[in-house]
């Protein structure tokens, strides 16, 4: 089916919770209320498409996701067929509240390893491995695992939407299936334009990439995925000794064949061009220098290049003259310049001693190097310390070839 995509803007400011009672988990059970009446009106046309098992794109805290019916079969087979995306590749299910997460699990009972969890990270951008109840949640998400991957969004237009359907969202990210994520509904009209009913536009993402993957009921606990919420910030709880990150310090090839969570199995995140990453390459002179070197090597012709960069100032060298160029923001880029009769066309994508800056930068910069029509992307390394272990999670699976320093 084709349809007229559209997009309708609503405003997360208009958006408040209210707290209704005073225990624990107050927080997490809190009640949305919408106090502007036409974003009233665009949350419950978004719920009548998903209703009526359509899909739409929602903004969350992470990146845009592509929102059906998670209690659906039929519904969630159009999140596949719109993204194009491989049927072994499960889904994580979205919920607002505890109440609504204990109605699809096994005797209503959430693990008590993720109470502490939940009371300091949800809602947020973390998904926790779970139980699954396999009468209420459609095999189609979990690939037929035994287990759920489950995130409670802090968007509050995320949140609000879940809440006035009464029934979760599954929400992979709204892209073109290995395309980079999208943090900005024009990003998701790019990609899924005919594909899908509608688009909520809640404005630009503020984590920048997805959510980080928790498995709890493996010993030691584990970050299948990195992303918004950090190693730093979870090793320290309790329940959380020994907690290890996936590939960092462990692989399980059978849990790559058969994942429980998105991100494991398939190459992501690659924009049309090829994409180059320099590992450990802070110094925008070392980077410079690899770029380079690589450069010379590459056997088809470029006429465009594409550098995504962490460095505020960068000092490029073509020939005898050099062309500096500084950026003031992050939404600015540096100049166009040329390099050896190479049109170059750098992004700045945040300063890598401020990882949640390059966080939000780094699909967008992909994006928009698509857009240039570049032909190969050199990207700048970042420590993997708090987000740079998300972002170079993302950047290792978008790249073709890493040049490790």
């Amino acid at each position: 089916m084709t349809f007229h995509t559209k997009i309708l803007p609503v405003n997360p400011s208009h958006f408040h919770f209210d707290q209704q009672t005073n225990d624990e988990f107050a927080p997490q059970n809190a009640k949305p209320v919408i106090t502007d009446p036409q974003d009233q009106a665009t949350i419950q046309e978004a719920v009548d498409q998903l209703s009526s098992g359509e899909t739409v794109g929602i903004p969350t805290e992470t990146v845009y996701g592509l929102a059906a019916n998670a209690l659906d079969a039929n519904a969630v087979a159009k999140i596949f067929a719109a993204k194009n995306r491989p049927q072994d590749n499960p889904l994580i299910v979205h919920v607002s509240s505890l109440a609504m997460l204990k109605r699809i699990l096994p005797n209503n009972t959430i693990p008590s390893i993720y109470e502490p969890i939940i009371k300091q990270h949800w809602p947020g951008p973390l998904t926790i491995i779970l139980p699954t109840n396999t009468d209420i949640i459609p095999t189609s998400i979990t690939c037929g695992q035994p287990t759920v991957a489950v995130r409670f969004p802090s968007h509050p237009v995320a949140r609000a939407l879940i809440d006035a359907c009464d029934f979760p969202l599954a929400a992979p990210s709204a892209n073109s299936s290995g395309k980079p994520s999208t943090t900005l509904a024009s990003h998701v009209y790019d990609d899924l334009n005919g594909r899908i009913p509608l688009i909520l536009d809640g404005g630009a993402c503020n984590v920048g990439v997805e959510s980080t993957v928790l498995d709890g009921l493996r010993r030691p606990p584990a970050i299948l995925r990195p992303g918004g919420i950090t190693y730093e910030s979870l090793h320290g709880l309790e329940g959380m000794e020994g907690l290890q990150v996936y590939r960092k310090h462990f692989v399980d090839r059978e849990l790559e064949q058969a994942p429980t969570t998105p991100g494991m199995k398939y190459r992501h995140y690659s924009p049309e061009a090829t994409v180059i990453l320099v590992d450990n390459a802070s110094d925008p002179q070392i980077f410079e220098q690899q770029w380079q070197l690589e450069l010379a090597k590459q056997e088809k012709p470029v006429r465009r290049l594409g550098l995504l960069v962490t460095s505020s100032k960068s000092t490029i060298t073509n020939g005898s003259s050099t062309a500096a160029a500084t950026t003031r923001k992050e939404e600015e880029n540096e100049k166009h310049y040329h390099h050896q009769g190479i049109e170059c066309i750098p992004v700045f994508m945040g300063r890598s001693e401020h990882p949640d800056e390059v966080a939000r930068g780094v699909f967008k910069g992909l994006r928009y190097l698509d857009t240039q029509n570049v032909d190969l992307i050199f990207v700048q390394g970042i420590p993997e310390t708090e987000e740079g272990m998300a972002v170079m999670n993302r950047l290792r699976k978008a790249a073709s070839k890493v040049i490790e320093l």
